[in-house]
């Protein structure tokens, strides 16, 4: 049996949830995590107005939360803005940004998102990066070219010791809501020329996460590849058995590698 990796799971609710469903679904989640190995961690993204809500019920538990975007400002006449010192108010971990459904429906820019996973830092939070192509890219050969720019441009901004700061989360367009999810392999072919990318700016133990269609029944093959440090989990996250189902994909791969 060779070392023990850690493995990092994240919900991302998107625009979902209400109140009281929400207590359910978290109460759920962190009882569930209570029992997992200590080489997994857990945490979720939620919209903006439950971030109270996740601080109060996870509070204690070993689930982090955070928000699924930040503002590129941190203060000013901005109306609907969200900067990040904000969203660390309410005792939050994590922050996602570059997420592709914010690059498609806000065009935003990958320097924009460089900003961003800027201001998530200066703000004493994790920035969860996310990268991926679309079906047109991967056809014609240039998932690579695609992804690796998404990366070197936020690299470019950050020390080394930012860099190692970052989670990086590869979510193939074409994989998102789509119940249609890459390969283990073609997943691990990504994530492995990430990694080198990431070797070269010092931050070679950065977690790399993938997303895209992760389900219980594909989660562990997926995590049981060696540049797959976890997953960034959409649907399956507001389901309390899947999600913690996938999680327990994750321990069950952490606790056998």
């Amino acid at each position: 049996m060779s070392k023990q990796r850690a493995k990092l799971v994240v919900g991302n609710w998107k625009m979902h949830g209400r109140l009281a469903e929400n207590a359910v679904l978290l109460e759920a989640v962190a009882q569930g995590a209570g029992a997992l190995p200590e080489s997994v961690r857990v945490g979720v993204c939620v919209p903006f107005p439950y971030l109270a809500q996740a601080q109060a019920l996870l509070q204690g538990s070993r689930v982090t939360w955070g928000a699924q975007d930040v503002s590129a400002l941190t203060e000013g006449a901005y109306t609907g803005e969200v900067a990040a010192p904000m969203v660390a108010d309410f005792g939050s971990s994590l922050a996602i940004v570059g997420h592709s459904e914010r690059r498609a429906y806000h065009r935003e820019s990958a320097e924009l998102v460089a900003v961003k996973a800027q201001r998530v830092l200066e703000a004493g939070l994790t920035p969860i990066v996310c990268l991926g192509e679309t079906a047109e890219e991967r056809d014609a050969g240039k998932t690579e070219q695609v992804v690796g720019e998404q990366l070197d441009t936020v690299l470019a901004k950050l020390s080394s010791g930012e860099a190692a700061r970052l989670v990086v989360a590869y979510e193939p367009v074409w994989a998102i809501g789509s119940g249609q999810s890459a390969t283990a392999q073609q997943a691990q072919d990504v994530h492995a020329f990430l990694r080198a990318r990431l070797v070269a700016k010092g931050a070679g133990e950065v977690p790399l996460l993938y997303g895209g269609s992760v389900k219980p029944d594909n989660a562990e093959e997926l995590f049981r590849q060696p540049d797959i440090d976890g997953g960034l989990i959409g649907g399956a996250s507001l389901h309390d058995q899947d999600f913690l189902a996938i999680c327990g994909a994750a321990g069950a791969v952490s606790v056998t590698q």
